[in-house]
């Protein structure tokens, strides 16, 4: 049951500045997803984006819109996200007095759905709801910045996560986020990653050759 590695690039560390152009340059670089974090200063300690940026960039381009809502209390804002164009919205369990019901907002709008665990959360927390999920993502840094050194601690998380859908026979998909590199990418497919998300490497390395950049995260073996 080996699922295709996809990656998303993550606009966090992007040229704020223009950032329209660098959408279109991920996606004729090859990017699967368009990475999009979300946060509010108040559930993790940095400030970004909101749902009038992603309607602005979301015109220009077909791809996948990832969104990562590092927000709470998350119901509020779905439909504000689901309206300005995100085909995935992933919040996290600590966010929500009810995982279920956020779940359903999101799958009532159409949309695809996300779980995130941080660093130090448990599988516990999102178990039950796997065969109810599309994906889940593995922060391999503690949100709130980009720039971040990968923590390969989480790497028994994601394989005892990956065991578990094996086990269960679910199409659930694992993603990961957080100082994702051309080193670590390996180990990181190894333990059940398929979808990685990567912000510096894919901007800064190789004097910022975007379709380079993605293509070595997506082949390294």
């Amino acid at each position: 049951m080996i699922k295709p590695i996809k990656i998303s690039p993550s606009i966090l560390s992007a040229n704020f500045s223009k950032l329209g152009e660098e959408v279109v340059a991920l996606e004729k670089a090859g990017a699967d997803y368009i990475h999009i974090d979300v946060m509010d200063g108040h559930f993790v300690p940095n400030l970004t984006i909101g749902p009038d940026v992603i309607k602005r960039i979301r015109p220009l381009t077909k791809k996948i819109f990832d969104v990562h809502l590092m927000i709470a209390p998350v119901d509020n804002f779905i439909k504000d996200f689901v309206n300005a164009g995100a085909d995935i919205i992933t919040f996290h369990p600590e966010a929500t007095p009810n995982v279920s019901n956020t779940i359903n907002l999101i799958k009532k709008e159409g949309k695809k759905v996300g779980i995130s665990l941080k660093p130090k959360s448990s599988i516990d927390l999102i178990e039950k709801h796997l065969e109810e999920i599309d994906l889940v993502l593995i922060m391999s840094v503690e949100p709130g910045f980009a720039g971040q050194k990968f923590m390969p601690e989480v790497l028994d998380k994601t394989k005892k996560l990956w065991e578990i859908i094996k086990r269960k026979n679910l199409k659930t998909e694992i993603e990961i986020d957080g100082g994702i590199n051309f080193e670590n990418c390996i180990e990181a497919k190894k333990a059940g990653a398929n979808i990685l998300v990567s912000g510096s490497t894919i901007f800064k390395e190789n004097n910022g050759d975007l379709k380079k950049n993605i293509g070595i995260l997506k082949t390294s073996k």
